[in-house]
């Protein structure tokens, strides 16, 4: 009797959750959605053009010489030499700086042995200062000479070079002079740029001096040849060009 008593109940209990399970279900199925909780949008990232680096231009430093000036055998040491406001052609002294120690200007002459410089104090009241983007690139190998301002080429030119006697000495030098050739003589051509640099071994008998030169000829079919006392030979259009072209204290750089 108490069992059949429990069947009954379980099936009302039955049906009881069930109902309420169908409540739940629709109560459920009628409530509204939420709306979608929109994410804050990020910023958009800052575009930045790449910096672009413009090279520095290539420029020389030059001492116009004013009156006279002490060239150093080291910064602050002892006289090496005297320049004076002219040269020995007569010309405006101008010395091409080769290279910089704190304040003191490390400059060519020449009143030095080939590849020595000598100092100047920057600032020195006896020279100004100035600058120049022309440079003059010897190659001795390839027998030419480039005129170079800042990082372009402007002009190649073809040179005659020392001979295998006197060979024309590499190095930095700087042009002291701008001279006409019929000064002295058609051997030289139109024109003359005289150097710093000194030839150590002039040929045998030879009375021209010792001072390198880049000069035009009389005997234009050896340019490009290994021909010369050790100045470096051109055509008179090529030397008329490097006359308009080239400042008194330009560099030049003879390379082997």
């Amino acid at each position: 009797m108490r069992a059949s008593l429990l069947l009954p109940l379980a099936a009302v209990l039955a049906i009881c959750v069930q109902r309420a399970v169908v409540q739940l279900d629709s109560a459920a199925a009628e409530a509204p959605l939420a709306a979608p909780v929109a994410e804050p949008e990020e910023p958009p990232a800052e575009v930045v053009a790449p910096r672009i680096e413009r090279p520095k231009p290539v420029t020389h430093r030059l001492l116009f010489v004013r009156r006279d000036v002490v060239l150093r055998r080291r910064p602050g040491g002892d006289a090496a030499a005297i320049a004076g406001p002219t040269t020995e052609f007569g010309g405006a002294r101008v010395l091409g700086v080769a290279t910089r120690r704190g304040h003191w200007l490390g400059v060519v002459s020449e009143d030095l042995p080939n590849g020595r410089v000598a100092w100047v104090r920057s600032g020195d009241p006896a020279v100004s200062a100035r600058r120049t983007a022309y440079l003059l690139h010897a190659d001795l190998s390839e027998r030419s000479v480039e005129l170079r301002r800042g990082r372009k080429v402007l002009r190649r030119v073809s040179v005659a070079v020392g001979s295998s006697g006197s060979p024309t000495p590499p190095g930095r030098y700087a042009v002291t002079d701008k001279i006409r050739g019929d000064r002295y003589g058609p051997y030289y051509g139109c024109c003359i740029l005289a150097l710093t640099g000194r030839q150590a071994n002039t040929p045998p008998g030879w009375t021209g001096g010792n001072r390198l030169a880049i000069h035009g000829t009389d005997a234009p079919s050896t340019i490009g040849s290994p021909s010369s006392a050790g100045c470096l030979r051109a055509s008179d259009s090529d030397l008329q060009v490097l006359m308009r072209r080239v400042p008194v204290g330009t560099p030049v750089l003879i390379r082997a």
